[in-house]
């Protein structure tokens, strides 16, 4: 799952303190060549996992489309402090000021790069996690790509309207797909059904949204084919990047737990067949500040949870699905 001003992947380790002589020097390049347009300059900084999540061309289109476009040149980055191991830089872009947060590996090549988009205007109230008992909104075993509460297990952490959201696929042998990993097909959650987590009322239904070439993106509809839930305490549950033509459900209508609502897909702004899940406190992503998000009664690697929140690299499943 992507924002307005995406994410590129990868943080680490947890320290305080003074900015890094190290970082410094990387900020100024990466400052430099943004503004340059040497988007290439900054993709041979990456280490291999960040060159492989974002090919180079995709690095192009990103900084060139998604954010030099909608921010405009960077003018300053002052260093503010370290999180979760990466250093934060307030940042003052022409159309808007934000954080940039940068992690280096040991031979100082960047492995987390991430652009947090301006504060939205939230007024709703905020949600600690949900009161609502839900189940897992699918009936196989599925696998928890990114989730939990800290950037390292959960790159959503860092992003205010994302917050501990999850990005859920299936994996079996320790790969998402066989086959052709340039079809949705080869993935095996693509086109399995996504079902309503409890009883609920639809607030949004997006459909008509093309899934992806897997390895391509959509950054101009974020969340694709999408179907939003209010649950009866004012919670909002999100569901993004399902399949074209595969909702099942309106706006304004009644659904109950367990209720199919649509497919998974690769719509919008994903690279390959997964669910995008996150609580909220509104019923739009940009306004919203997420929630901690915890299932009932689910298998988690095999053994019985009750009110979990699951993490990165976790199986989990359903202990029962109506």
């Amino acid at each position: 799952m992507r924002n307005k001003v995406p994410i590129l992947l990868f943080f680490v380790g947890v320290m305080f303190g003074q900015e890094d002589p190290n970082y410094a020097k990387v900020a100024k390049a990466f400052m430099q060549d943004y503004n340059a347009g040497d988007y290439h300059k900054i993709f041979d900084r990456f280490d291999d996992a960040m060159q492989k999540a974002m090919p180079k061309d995709q690095c192009q289109m990103f900084f060139e489309q998604q954010l030099k476009r909608p921010m405009g040149q960077l003018l300053s980055m002052n260093y503010n402090k370290r999180q979760n191991g990466a250093h934060v830089y307030s940042s003052k872009f022409e159309k808007a000021a934000t954080q940039v947060l940068l992690s280096l590996d040991d031979a100082n090549q960047i492995n987390g790069l991430y652009i947090m988009p301006p504060a939205s205007q939230n007024t709703a109230p905020q949600l600690e996690r949900n009161t609502t008992k839900i189940i897992l909104p699918f009936k196989e075993e599925w696998f928890v790509f990114w989730g939990g509460t800290t950037v390292k297990e959960n790159y959503h952490v860092a992003e205010v309207t994302q917050k501990y959201a999850y990005d859920l696929l299936m994996v079996k042998y320790g790969k998402s797909y066989k086959g052709d990993p340039t079809k949705n097909e080869s993935y095996f959650a693509f086109g399995k059904d996504i079902i309503a987590p409890c009883d609920a009322t639809v607030v949004m239904a997006i459909d008509g949204v093309y899934d992806n070439i897997p390895g391509e993106l959509n950054p101009n509809q974020v969340t694709g084919n999408t179907v939003v839930l209010e649950t009866a305490a004012n919670e909002y549950l999100l569901f993004a990047h399902l399949k074209e033509a595969s909702v099942t459900v309106s706006k304004g209508q009644k659904v109950k737990q367990g209720q199919k609502i649509g497919e998974c897909g690769n719509s919008g702004n994903s690279t390959e067949p997964h669910l995008h899940l996150s609580l909220q406190n509104h019923p739009k992503m940009e306004k919203s500040t997420g929630a901690k998000l915890y299932f009932s009664q689910i298998l988690v690697n095999g053994k019985l949870e009750t009110e979990h929140l699951p993490v990165k690299e976790s199986f989990v499943k359903n202990s029962t699905t109506k």
